[in-house]
Parts: structure tokens; C-alpha cells; sequence
């Protein structure tokens, strides 16, 4: 059965972040930890170490050391469980909050999901274009880390 649930985590950014990774929505572990990523088989943190070449200590100090934003497409949804082939009744982020206050070069969307409700909703209000990439979840075992690793490397070019 879906419930209603609500996006709880403050976006992570300041005014130097330069690249907008938006997911879909936190998972159930996500939200318990109030952070992002934070099931244990989701890749995200280990795809950065290895984008980075370091291993991340604290998370929200290496986003911003980093200029990455971090947030999430969904304020609010009908969800069963962290299943994002079960969302409907789809509320979007005002992204607003994070492009007037940042001077974003890259929107990156975390798996199909998030790309999908970026394109469809968010793409409309705020005219840039997103560069979708894989999902880091353990559900896309298709991907290998190695392979995340290389795909999530785009990020590089919009920070130099």
C-alpha cells in the first residue's frame, strides 16, 4: 500500500556550489539516518570516493568542499516503501531555493526516476537541461562501481 510521504532533508548547498545532483526521492534508510544515500548497498558515497580519489569522512563537508548540491526532485509523494516504480501523486522541490542563491553550471539527475520528474515538471520552470545519470542503487546491479565511477566523472568538467 503507498503512503504519503514527505521530503524531510534540507538541501545540502552554499553559495559556491556549482554542480545540482538531484535524486528522486530519500529512501526509508535515508530518511531514518537524515542524510542522503545512506542505505548501505547504494553506491552514491563510494562513486564519489572514486570520482574523487578520497575517502569521504563527513558527508555534507565534502559536498560543499567539493561544490556539489545535493537534493532531491520529490517534496512529496505517494510511495510503498523506497520503490520509485511505485510513486505517484507527485509534489516537485522548488529548485529555486538552491539556482538563486548558487551559480549551478550542472544539474546531474541520480536514475531514471529522477530524470523523468526533472524532464517532466521541473525541466518546464527552470529551462536547464539535466544530464541523467545511472542510478547508484544496488537495484541497478547492471552497473558496475568501476562503471558508475566513469559515468559520475562528468561532474569533473563543471567544477574546474
Amino acid at each position: 500500500m503507498n503512503m504519503r510521504v514527505y521530503h524531510e532533508l534540507a538541501p545540502v548547498f552554499d553559495e559556491q556550489s556549482k554542480v545540482l545532483i538531484l535524486g528522486s526521492l530519500p529512501s526509508v534508510k535515508s530518511r531514518e539516518f537524515h542524510f542522503y544515500y545512506m542505505h548501505p548497498q547504494n553506491r552514491f558515497w563510494k562513486v564519489l570516493e572514486g570520482v574523487f580519489q578520497e575517502k569521504i569522512e563527513d558527508k555534507k563537508e565534502f559536498c560543499l568542499r567539493h561544490h556539489l548540491a545535493l537534493w532531491d526532485t520529490i517534496s512529496s509523494c505517494e510511495i510503498q516503501g523506497s520503490s520509485d516504480s511505485s510513486i505517484t501523486s507527485i509534489k516537485v522541490q522548488d529548485l529555486s531555493i538552491i539556482l538563486n542563491k548558487a551559480e549551478i553550471k550542472a544539474i546531474i539527475t541520480t536514475g531514471k526516476k529522477a530524470h523523468e520528474i526533472y524532464q517532466k515538471y521541473l525541466y518546464p520552470l527552470y529551462k536547464i537541461n539535466d544530464i541523467p545519470l545511472p542510478s547508484t542503487s544496488s537495484a541497478n546491479a547492471s552497473y558496475s562501481l568501476e562503471r558508475l565511477i566513469k559515468e559520475y566523472q562528468v561532474i569533473l568538467k563543471y567544477l574546474s
